[in-house]
């Protein structure tokens, strides 16, 4: 098992199917999370809120799930999260007032942080520095695969029963199934080597893994974030940049589509176009990290995110808006697709090989807050100038983030030769 192929297909059934699973019914409530909010009496401005939990949820529990995984290992994280999420799903389908429902969609957040984090540190310690960006890619192409079928199946749900709740039992039962694939399928933790300090796999002596986080004095969360201050203040926000142009681009297509006037139904398309585009291109980054190295992957799809997003705040007012508003779309799709794997790529390469989950904890807790503000910092710039200094702001940052990356990205990465 020590060629690429090999490993991850061995990976296959137990690491990535479960992640297809908990996105794929992730993404099938996604949409229907503000209709329901809505549906038990929430204006507008309190369903985005509710919707908002989501996320503030993951963010909340990274630095926990990090915690969690140092110490009782990934599986039993996995499997914990998975129950929680039953329950936070559960609460979703029976909430009696909105505040229960938006504490559910928060629980449901904060299990997703353990559940992605649990899988990040396992590939960390068990996938060689050879082939990382190709399994992490993988790792990233699965979520977004489950994603973006979600939203189909949840259309053909409400075109069977008619009833937004049925796309939540949905969940639950892509939950379950999860929950029973990693806690009785094999594990792979014990049949996994975990990799040495030169990147490559142990020796094989016969005996069982105990798992990839070894019996250590371990330092704390807080005290990891401490001695790691500097990757995280440098190339960590680099990192949150990348987040940010990249929960940008979620926000700043829908309101561009209804700021020129568009139906709901080419903007839908637009959108569909992007996003296909953008998972298409997923296991290419991998790719091209592995063999020209993570500069190669993140500096050109920073700069093509970023003259997208410049581009599209010049067209506002033209004449072919329109076109611009596709073309746009469709480089912000290939720049994130070119993105794929990036972040866990690169914080699996600055993380401690003995003892990765405390630092992973503190690395996505930075992202996801990249990712977090940006949309705050849309709606706050177009509530005060306008959606194209908007979007244009975001270009800006998408150009600081690969300078971030050019000047950070040789010093902190192993694998960096360029």
């Amino acid at each position: 098992m020590s060629s690429a192929s090999a490993v991850l297909r061995s990976f296959g059934p137990m690491v990535y199917l479960p992640t297809i699973l908990f996105s794929l019914g992730e993404g099938a409530v996604l949409p229907l999370i503000p209709v329901i909010a809505a549906n038990m009496g929430a204006d507008v401005a309190s369903a985005a809120l509710v919707a908002s939990a989501l996320v503030v949820g993951q963010l909340c529990g990274n630095l926990p799930a990090g915690w969690a995984v140092a110490r009782i290992g990934e599986r039993f994280t996995m499997v914990i999260a998975g129950v929680v999420s039953m329950l936070a799903v559960v609460g979703m389908i029976f909430a009696p007032v909105i505040g229960v429902f938006a504490a559910a969609v928060f629980l449901l957040g904060f299990c997703a942080a353990a559940f992605g984090l649990a899988r990040h540190a396992f590939m960390t310690t068990r996938v060689p520095i050879a082939f990382r960006a190709r399994a992490l890619s993988l790792l990233g192409g699965s979520f977004r695969l489950g994603i973006f079928i979600g939203p189909f199946v949840t259309a053909a749900l409400l075109q069977v029963f008619g009833d937004e709740t049925v796309a939540i039992w949905f969940f639950l039962a892509c939950l379950a199934v999860m929950v029973v694939l990693v806690l009785f399928g094999p594990d792979p933790e014990k049949t996994t080597p975990p990799v040495t300090s030169n990147g490559t796999f142990a020796e094989d002596t016969g005996e069982p893994v105990s798992g990839s986080i070894p019996t250590i004095r371990r330092p704390g969360i807080f005290r990891t974030m401490w001695h790691h201050r500097g990757v995280l203040g440098r190339l960590g926000l680099a990192a949150a940049s990348l987040s940010a142009v990249r929960s940008a681009r979620q926000v700043v297509l829908p309101l561009w589509g209804v700021s020129l006037g568009l139906d709901a139904q080419t903007i839908a398309l637009v959108v569909g176009v992007s996003g296909a585009i953008d998972f298409a291109l997923f296991y290419v980054s991998g790719q091209v990290m592995d063999r020209f190295g993570r500069l190669w992957a993140a500096v050109p799809a920073m700069v093509l995110m970023g003259s997208g997003f410049v581009v599209l705040s010049f067209t506002h007012d033209g004449d072919a808006a329109v076109l611009w508003f596709g073309m746009c779309a469709a480089v912000l799709g290939v720049g994130n697709g070119l993105s794929s794997g990036i972040l866990l790529t690169l914080g699996a390469d600055v993380a401690p090989k003995a003892e990765p989950a405390a630092f992973l904890g503190s690395w996505r807790t930075l992202t996801d807050a990249g990712g977090a503000v940006a949309p705050l910092v849309v709606s706050g710039v177009t509530a005060l100038a306008s959606l194209s200094v908007a979007t244009g702001l975001i270009g800006a940052l998408g150009f600081i983030g690969a300078v971030g990356f050019l000047r950070w990205i040789p010093r902190f990465s192993p694998r960096q030769r360029d």
